[in-house]
């Protein structure tokens, strides 16, 4: 649920803004409303609004002088004015968006759902930043799941279900167990260092495969291993040895 102040010097403004919300969004709840800036800065500073619906022209300094006041600001901001000559000025203080009066009903609906959307991506970006900070504090080995996009955000998957890693053009292509394949604008090197090395192994440029799944190793100047999947990827000749070893065989 979004928390929201209402600032307009029109008391019953504030109230049919409300009562809009009340009814068509949800999603948004009104913590507040105030009449003038003075007491909207009051307000916003003791409520912490998530988003701030803002009437420009107003008593004791207009919208641009107390967002100044409030600055560094967390809040969403959207402008709602009878003018239209402030666009311009509304976006430079990174305004989510900017409704002229009288307030449109689906103006309105599509103003707070972008501020739902924003605010979920941000949500799922701190998550993100959670599960990295995380496997910085800890050893790799301990790492049990994995950020991977999806078309909402990310996905958070178990690291045991990766079957292997595969760089293309700057990119990376991430097998699952499923059979369902992720990409990533991540490089293969990045993905090498936060999986863990107990159970992750680079056989090639190109490839980093989980070796619960490699199945066979053929044989080669470095060889080749097959997949449980059926795949057959080359193994480096550099690598030859270390992969083998790896599994406790030698000389092959």
């Amino acid at each position: 649920m979004i928390s929201a102040v209402l600032i307009d010097d029109e008391p019953k403004n504030n109230a049919i803004l409300e009562k809009m919300l009340t009814e068509f969004c949800p999603g948004v709840t009104v913590a507040g409303k105030a009449d003038n800036s003075r007491d909207g800065i009051e307000m916003i500073r003791k409520l912490t609004p998530d988003l701030v619906f803002l009437d420009i022209e107003m008593p004791y300094g207009n919208a641009f002088d107390l967002l100044d006041q409030l600055k560094p600001f967390s809040f969403d901001v959207i402008f709602v004015t009878a003018f239209d000559n402030y666009t311009l000025k509304a976006f430079k203080y990174s305004a989510l968006d900017y409704l002229l009066k009288p307030v449109d009903i689906e103006e309105l609906k599509a103003a707070v759902e972008r501020v739902i959307e924003k605010r979920k991506k941000q949500h799922v970006d701190i998550r993100q930043i959670e599960l990295l900070l995380s496997n910085l504090k800890n050893p790799r080995n301990n790492v049990e799941k994995i950020a991977l996009p999806s078309s909402q955000g990310l996905v958070f998957h178990d690291v045991q279900d990766i079957v292997r890693c595969e760089a293309q053009r700057g990119y990376t292509y991430i097998h699952l167990a499923s059979g369902q394949k992720v990409v990533s604008s991540r490089n293969i090197k990045e993905f090498e260092e936060m999986l863990p090395e107990n159970l992750f192994f680079r056989i090639h440029n190109s490839h980093l495969v989980n070796l619960n799944f490699v199945s066979k190793y053929l044989k080669g100047r470095g060889g080749n291993i097959e997949m449980t999947d059926g795949t057959v990827l080359e193994v480096a000749t550099r690598r030859k040895d270390e992969l083998l070893a790896r599994f406790g065989a030698k000389g092959v």
